[in-house]
């Protein structure tokens, strides 16, 4: 449970997150599959948005319908291009990787934060996104993550505030696991930095 309540504190937005790194965080081998975990049943209303990479395409499903707030909030970021350019800061093999936050140059500003929406049923499985935090629960601006493994300890429980799920990767989970296996270091007071840029060139809607 120690361990589990330090890694939680890794999903942070990283002005927040230096000194809540666990260096006990728990490896573990991420399942090849090209389908990633259904979190929406047809006919749900849902917007798809393509995310282009330095190192390939990635096209992700919106569940608006159970976490309205944060996809209108993520959908605001798209539209005003504020990922363009900015690059996979934190890539943690086995766990997750995060982005949305930062360009090679440093830290992007960002809106007012949004309501936490983890308790929409929506859960951080393998191929999920999910939006980072500090470790206040209202806390999420733009940074996101993308499961890499089925994280049930990030879900909503009595006790635990969770992670807001918000969508699922459709397509191009080879790109999320080849992101994944970048070598990282630190970079100033950020550990598990990829070592070369991991870039977000663009993110569309579809």
């Amino acid at each position: 449970m120690v361990r589990y309540l330090l890694v939680l504190l890794l999903l942070v937005s990283c002005t927040a997150s230096v000194e809540t790194q666990s260096p006990e965080q728990p490896v573990v081998e991420p399942v090849v599959e090209e389908q990633a975990a259904e979190v929406m049943e047809p006919g749900e209303p849902m917007t798809e948005i393509t995310i282009e990479t330095s190192m390939g395409t990635i096209d992700v499903a919106l569940d608006a319908e159970n976490a309205p707030i944060t996809v209108e909030n993520f959908l605001s970021y798209v539209d005003e291009s504020h990922y363009d350019g900015t690059i996979f800061h934190r890539v943690m093999a086995g766990f997750m990787i995060q982005g949305g936050g930062f360009t090679p140059e440093g830290e992007k500003s960002t809106k007012a934060p949004i309501k936490l929406e983890s308790q929409n049923g929506l859960k951080n499985d393998r191929g999920t996104i999910a939006m980072a935090r500090t470790n206040v629960p209202d806390s999420a601006t733009a940074q996101f993550f993308v499961n890499l493994v089925d994280n049930d300890f990030l879900n909503y429980a009595p006790g635990n505030d969770g992670y807001a799920v918000f969508g699922k990767v459709t397509s191009g989970m080879d790109v999320v696991d080849k992101i994944a296996g970048v070598a990282t270091g630190n970079n100033g007071p950020h550990g598990d930095w990829p070592k070369e840029d991991v870039t977000i060139v663009s993110v569309k809607r579809k």
